[in-house]
């Protein structure tokens, strides 16, 4: 049942510069059609929460530059439901300037803090564990992550470490586990006991306000500051002023990997982070070779494995390539062996010092 206590938060701040040259500094992944279903993953994930809380209750924490882009892909929300930062600090900051100006509307509000470009194929099982989770805490001090039950070994993934089952679906966290190595990630999945860390996170907001004050005092002393300001005309210029100094870093280590009231719900959903152009590919509908072919057209001769995103009205022939990434995107293209994808991040570095932020 949808509460009136219950509300989400939407992360849409990042670069996602593993998905270059189709994020851009100025129009970021979460803002594009990836999936080719005319719609961004930001609107995606907005409308994949609707049947928690109603529009009002979503809000979107996001870089003041991309105000703009939230209001006009997501026409249903006010600028007071957009959090807009000044400054990438990382997710605690992020989660603990939501909680205070959540709590200043609704002292009784429990909420979702979620990615906004995560794929989600089964999804009316995220809602059932989303409800239980919002319940469970909405009635108890519980700080929750959910726990995506791993289909293989990867070393792509934070891992959580759950122990006894303390209510149906609901364990308490043993610990929290940095990416490992492979051999590590193995003995991870084995072992039955451990699950990957969606970055998905529920509290309430005197639960997750109390955990800054206890496990990174310093974060929250600087937001505290801006008690009287929420949700008003000086909000963000208290934010301007004061966000950037807030530490940079992440809430799994600010807060979830400290505090002992922190539970885990493991889960399966169909679930991906879409991390990469390779993880895209995973997603996509593929021909008989194995090719996933997105937007213009492609002749693929003797081609495997491969995935090409081109441009309305572009053509591409390709002949003899596997497993490569080839993607057209405005003033760039792209052409990239799929098994060395983790190096496009270090390859926007030589692009930015050869010509600067043009290509970005």
């Amino acid at each position: 049942m949808m509460s009136n206590h219950h509300y989400v938060a939407i992360m849409a701040g990042g670069v996602g510069s593993r998905f270059w040259p189709g994020s851009r500094e100025a129009r970021p992944k979460q803002f594009l059609d990836m999936l080719g279903t005319g719609k961004s993953l930001l609107r995606l994930t907005f409308e994949r929460f609707l049947p928690i809380c109603p529009a009002s209750h979503i809000f979107i924490v996001t870089n003041i530059q991309y105000k703009d882009l939230v209001k006009e892909q997501l026409p249903e929300i006010s600028d007071n439901q957009i959090l807009c930062e000044p400054s990438r600090n990382n997710t605690a900051p992020c989660v603990c300037y939501t909680a205070m100006k959540l709590a200043d509307l609704d002292p009784e509000a429990s909420f979702v803090i979620s990615p906004s470009d995560h794929i989600v194929l089964k999804e009316q099982a995220f809602l059932d564990k989303i409800n239980l989770a919002l319940d469970f805490a909405s009635q108890e001090d519980a700080l929750i992550t959910l726990g995506i039950e791993p289909s293989r070994p990867d070393t792509g993934y934070g891992y959580i470490q759950k122990d006894q089952e303390i209510k149906d679906g609901i364990h308490k966290v043993k610990r929290f586990a940095e990416k490992p190595n492979l051999e590590t990630a193995q003995q991870f999945v084995s072992s039955g006991e451990y699950l990957w860390n969606a970055g998905i996170f529920i509290w309430n907001v005197k639960s997750i306000i109390q955990a800054f004050e206890n496990c990174s005092p310093d974060i929250y002393n600087i937001l505290k500051k801006g008690d009287g300001s929420w949700n008003g005309p000086a909000e963000q210029e208290f934010i301007n002023k004061q966000y950037p100094t807030t530490p940079n870093i992440a809430v799994d280590v600010a807060i979830m990997e400290k505090a002992n009231n922190v539970y885990t719900i493991p889960a399966e959903f169909g679930w991906s982070d879409l991390g990469t152009w390779a993880s895209l590919h995973e997603e996509c509908p593929k021909d008989d070779q194995g090719n996933a072919l997105l937007g213009g057209k492609t002749i693929a001769l003797d081609t495997s494995d491969c995935l090409v995103r081109l441009p309305a009205g572009k053509l591409a022939v390709l002949k003899d390539l596997q497993n490569y990434i080839v993607v057209d995107e405005e003033d760039v293209l792209l052409v990239f062996p799929k098994s060395k994808e983790q190096e496009i991040k270090q390859v926007t570095a030589l692009v930015k010092a050869e010509t600067g932020d043009k290509y970005l």
